[in-house]
């Protein structure tokens, strides 16, 4: 059950971002911004990552080459996810933005039956479907 309060913390402070980025980038260039919340996590997390005692194992990371890639191209990722989303803020509602946002749920688990082949239950579709239908009423809204 641990998963599912970590789920439910990341959702109120991905709100939270949404919140703090549209006050934030009202008369500011996003990218700019959006480098500047990348240099601020970037030490937040390595202060977490201090706190809990994990810094030796970064070498160990940076040696496994399957990894590394993997995690660059998810922060390449990310990064651009993030130059779109304060974009999509600075020009447009929160209450637009960030349920269309959500359509990455729906992209995750697509890609997660193909290229990971996982399964998807008929309620998890079901839930899916659903989703996919609140980001077309969002975006017709």
């Amino acid at each position: 059950m641990s998963w599912l309060i970590y789920a439910i913390l990341s959702a109120v402070f991905a709100a939270l971002v949404s919140i703090f980025g549209k006050i934030g980038l009202q008369d500011i260039d996003s990218n700019t911004a959006t480098a500047i919340r990348a240099v601020i996590m970037t030490l937040f997390l390595f202060g977490v990552v201090m706190f809990q005692g994990n810094l030796g194992k970064v070498p160990e990371i940076l040696e496994d080459r399957k990894a590394l890639l993997f995690i660059v191209l998810s922060g390449v990722a990310g990064a651009t996810s993030w130059i779109f989303y304060f974009l999509a803020l600075k020009f447009g509602e929160v209450t637009q933005v960030a349920p269309i946002d959500k359509l990455s749920v729906v992209i995750a688990a697509v890609l997660a039956l193909f290229f990971l082949g996982e399964k998807i239950s008929m309620l998890n579709g079901f839930g899916i479907l659903l989703i996919t239908a609140g980001v077309i009423l969002t975006a017709l809204g």
